[in-house]
């Protein structure tokens, strides 16, 4: 993930989940207030201020004059894998480990892509539901006049929790 990024892994969204499912949590219950939150302390804190492996072990099984993992087959497996670069029994060991790294480090950057491309839509899905909470806070603190003190209050710092994770998530899929 890139070095500016707000969330970088997909725990680091969890907080942003929490705050929307607070703010659900708020809609559905008018009698709701910070006490009653699960994030109490941050909303409390807002108010107050704001595969390869088995190519090489197969090769070196199959490649020498000698089939097997005998010592006399092993040997024969590297030094017919270091022919192939012009070397010996220990070119042979380079050989056969060259495919190992090489689909470590392609599995490594397989799985890495997934796991960048399963955070961007995870951070989208959250950009959206945080959106859509947000601007049902912003109307229940219009439609609920009456309320309380505390009640305000809590609206009022789930909006705040809203309005930055939007600007965080927005910023983090602008630099994706």
């Amino acid at each position: 993930m890139a070095k500016g990024t707000n969330f970088k892994s997909m725990d680091s969204l969890k907080g942003v989940s929490s705050v929307i499912n607070d703010a659900s949590m708020a809609l559905q219950d008018k009698r709701r207030v910070i006490l009653d939150s699960e994030i109490s302390d941050v909303l409390g804190a807002v108010v107050g201020g704001g595969a390869g492996a088995g190519i090489s072990f197969a090769a070196l099984f199959f490649g020498g004059k000698v089939v097997g993992l005998s010592a006399a087959g092993i040997t024969s497996g590297l030094a017919a894998a270091g022919k192939l670069v012009g070397g010996g029994m220990a070119a042979g060991v380079g050989v056969l480990a060259a495919p190992i790294a090489g689909l470590a480090v392609g599995g490594g950057l397989l799985v890495a892509n997934k796991k960048r491309k399963r955070l961007k839509q995870e951070k989208e899905r959250l950009l959206q539901e945080a959106i859509e909470k947000h601007h049902a806070i912003t109307r229940a603190l219009k439609e609920e006049v009456d309320a309380t003190k505390d009640r305000a209050d809590y609206l009022n710092a789930l909006n705040i929790m809203l309005r930055k994770a939007i600007e965080e998530l927005k910023s983090d899929l602008i630099a994706a």
